[in-house]
């Protein structure tokens, strides 16, 4: 039996991880799907004091809590922050850290650095005007979702604490790199504002040497968009009971 931590990105909740839990607990897993402050069935929690911090802390309190060891953790887009600083800060509890189709960042980096101009300038506009200093959700027409699923993930999706956006994340990449690690990559449509990750993940340079070091890193492709837990959750969920 492993223990499992599965973390959603922006604008999401643990709703969405709803197929991959049954079939993890099914096979008599142990599995923990975390909804960050703010968001998802926490919606009503949505505040302008939310930071990265608030969601660094959701997740470690949920291993703590629980008294988890041997953890694969499996971060999606937006969470790869939250995944790559449990990593440095509790790596020793930590199996695997599986980036779903997921930031990456470099050190000081925030979740915003990638990301194109424009895209940065709307979404902190948006936040400014809204009461709860909250980024909008955007329509999920670019997941690559089949009619009734993008209807369900486009009717769950929820305003997201906007100062997490531009926050940014200092850590070791040696000590994160002691965690094996495995990549999947989405890319039937990819996504635009994970396009610039893709191409760390084959850099011999990235994080120093460090990446492709320690426990060791994978990249696995799934032909699917950036949902994978909902629209290809039989192969990710294979894929995790592998990286168990």
């Amino acid at each position: 039996m492993a223990a499992f931590v599965l973390v959603h990105g922006a604008w999401h909740g643990a709703w969405c991880w709803q197929r991959v839990v049954q079939r993890l607990a099914a096979d008599g897993h142990r599995v923990h799907a975390v909804t960050l402050t703010g968001v998802g069935e926490r919606a009503h929690l949505l505040a302008s004091t939310i930071t990265l911090e608030t969601h660094i802390a959701d997740v470690g309190g949920v291993i703590e809590a629980e008294e988890l060891q041997d953890v694969v953790l499996a971060v999606h887009s937006y969470a790869g922050m939250l995944g790559t600083a449990i990593a440095d800060r509790m790596g020793s509890r930590l199996r695997h850290l599986v980036y779903v189709d997921a930031v990456v960042p470099r050190p000081g980096e925030s979740w915003s650095s990638t990301h194109a101009r424009t895209v940065r300038a709307a979404r902190m506009a948006a936040a400014a005007a809204s009461a709860d200093y909250a980024i909008a959700v955007p329509d999920p027409d670019n997941y690559g979702l089949g009619a009734d699923d993008y209807a369900w993930v486009k009717r769950r999706l929820t305003p997201h604490p906007g100062h997490t956006y531009e926050a940014p994340l200092d850590f070791d990449p040696a000590r994160v790199a002691a965690v094996p690690r495995t990549f999947v990559s989405c890319t039937r449509p990819a996504l635009p504002t994970i396009d610039a990750i893709r191409p760390r993940m084959a850099d011999p340079g990235f994080w120093g040497g460090a990446w492709r070091s320690g426990g060791g890193a994978q990249v696995v492709e799934l032909p699917t968009g950036h949902d994978p837990m909902v629209s290809l959750p039989a192969d990710l969920t294979d894929l995790l009971l592998r990286c168990a």
